[in-house]
């Protein structure tokens, strides 16, 4: 391949549904720890690959080396709106994912749903706060593509750790590939809702979250088996997203109910 044609390969990559563009090392390092298939990994000064990787991944070193190409900071600059300072950025297949399949899992982890996310950054933070507390999944409905470069570095590549898709529509949330013993209980974050229980809440439910400003839609709020409300100081309106999914998640992980079912927690 021609340096001349990575210029335009990455700005074909942004808009391909069937591809991730991962910005920075550490998005490279978490989807090779998750399984990533890799098409290009390019960086610009391999020094500095070897330094981050010594630092922060020493298990990779010698992959991260040998799938590496080096080009020329000018060419670096170019790949990417805003080129990542640890100086790596990759190309790798996003993995398909059955949303009936997730649903239907049977394992005690929680889905998140994020009902029409604007922010993608903000979107990619919540996809992290899950891979940390090992949900099932996290489910976008809205036009944002959970998948966007900029969602993936708000992600930092953890994308790969768990499945992450975007909704056709609420419908699907009915889990067509569910038994009715596999049914997930639809739990609503709402400020009217009842004050969250950790103890009483089911670790297979659907979690799902609104926007800051307009919240959760009448639609979504219909389909919910129960409301429930993030206790917060007198006066304090809302969280951030991302904040309101961590806080959630890990009042069910640090749980002890939760923690008698580990997962692939260390």
């Amino acid at each position: 391949m021609q340096d001349g044609s990575l210029i335009p390969r990455f700005g074909r990559a942004r808009r391909d549904p069937s591809l991730a563009v991962l910005e920075g090392f550490h998005a490279v390092k978490h989807a090779l720890r998750f399984g990533a298939q890799f098409e290009l990994l390019l960086t610009r000064d391999p020094a500095q690959l070897a330094q981050l990787s010594a630092a922060l991944a020493p298990e990779l070193g010698e992959q991260l080396a040998a799938m590496a190409r080096t080009v020329t900071p000018e060419l670096f600059a170019q790949l990417a709106p805003m080129p990542p300072s640890t100086g790596v950025i990759a190309l790798a297949q996003r993995p398909s994912v059955e949303v009936a399949a997730v649903l239907g899992d049977a394992a005690p982890a929680p889905v998140v749903v994020l009902e029409d996310p604007r922010d993608l950054g903000n979107m990619g933070a919540c996809v992290r706060v899950a891979a940390a507390a090992d949900a099932a999944a996290v489910l976008t409905t809205g036009g944002h593509d959970p998948w966007h470069p900029d969602a993936l570095r708000g992600g930092a590549g953890l994308h790969f750790a768990l499945p992450v898709a975007r909704l056709h529509g609420l419908g699907d949330l009915g889990g067509p590939g569910a038994t009715a013993g596999s049914r997930r209980t639809l739990l609503a974050l709402d400020p009217d809702g009842e004050p969250l229980d950790p103890a009483a809440l089911d670790p297979r439910a659907i979690l799902a979250f609104g926007t800051e400003r307009d919240g959760i839609s009448d639609e979504l709020l219909a389909l919910a088996d129960a409301r429930v409300s993030i206790p917060m100081r007198r006066g304090v309106s809302s969280l951030n997203l991302a904040t309101s999914v961590a806080a959630v998640l890990f009042a069910w992980r640090l749980h002890p109910a939760a923690q008698a079912h580990p997962a692939h927690l260390a």
